[in-house]
């Protein structure tokens, strides 16, 4: 009795380990499986029956040992044949005894069966259980690192984009300063022209105005001349006087 206290002293810190301890290994052993809480019935049961059958085997042995002693003693047949019955009842009681621990050692060992496939079957189930996890947390990881990955992509476009435009909005502004120094140029070479046209303009009426000025001086002048050419004129006229003109001669009547 000692040794059992002992025993169970030892195994008690063990299972305050395990109990404390989260595992797979325990995962496993709590996992319920009706195969094994099956075959646990039926190895339940024939140890039972052995256990009860080992009983009978010692309590026949028993009888049989006094049966034999009374029988070595008494030199009745009845004792003989009573002594005999008892050794060929201990024998069918031990025959069965046997048969019941083959039994029992192949229940147990279909226990062993079904405890390592309810392990293999717990374990599959924990594998699944820990890929439906991960994968739950590699989605949820999947949508931040989305995110980031966005904002990242979003600055650096951004910024590439900002680059791009500065070039664009720097060749846009050089391309309009050139239209407008373009256009300022041909605005002077316009402005120029009508300054001269204008120009030009005032000079040819500066002459017009010099030039009638000078006419009525010029008129002033002419006017002697053109009476003195008037009897030449009449003269011309004259020549023809020494052809008189022909009377008209009265008309005949007949």
């Amino acid at each position: 009795m000692a040794r059992v206290a002992k025993k169970a002293a030892r195994k008690a810190p063990a299972k305050r380990k395990t109990s404390t301890r989260k595992s797979p290994k325990r995962a496993v052993a709590a996992t319920a499986d009706t195969a094994v809480a099956k075959v646990q019935l039926a190895v339940d049961k024939a140890q039972a029956q052995l256990d009860e059958q080992s009983k009978k085997v010692d309590a026949a042995r028993v009888k049989a040992k006094a049966a034999k002693a009374k029988a070595a003693k008494s030199a009745k047949a009845g004792d003989k044949r009573s002594a005999k019955a008892a050794t060929a009842a201990t024998s069918r009681a031990s025959e069965k005894a046997r048969a019941l621990r083959l039994k029992l050692a192949e229940q147990k060992t279909r226990l062993a069966k079904e405890k390592s496939l309810a392990a293999v079957r717990a374990l599959q189930d924990s594998s699944k259980a820990k890929v439906a996890e991960v994968e739950e947390r590699l989605s949820a990881r999947a949508y931040s690192d989305l995110e980031k990955a966005k904002a990242a992509f979003e600055a650096k476009w951004l910024k590439s984009r900002a680059s791009t435009d500065a070039k664009k909005i720097k060749a846009a502004a050089k391309k309009m300063q050139a239209k407008a120094k373009a256009a300022e140029k041909k605005a002077k070479a316009k402005i120029k022209a009508l300054e001269k046209k204008e120009a030009a303009k005032a000079k040819a009426k500066s002459k017009v105005k010099s030039k009638t000025k000078a006419k009525p001086k010029a008129a002033a002048s002419a006017k002697t001349p053109a009476k003195r050419k008037a009897p030449a004129k009449r003269k011309k006229a004259s020549g023809r006087r020494g052809r008189p003109p022909k009377k008209a001669q009265p008309h005949q009547i007949t």
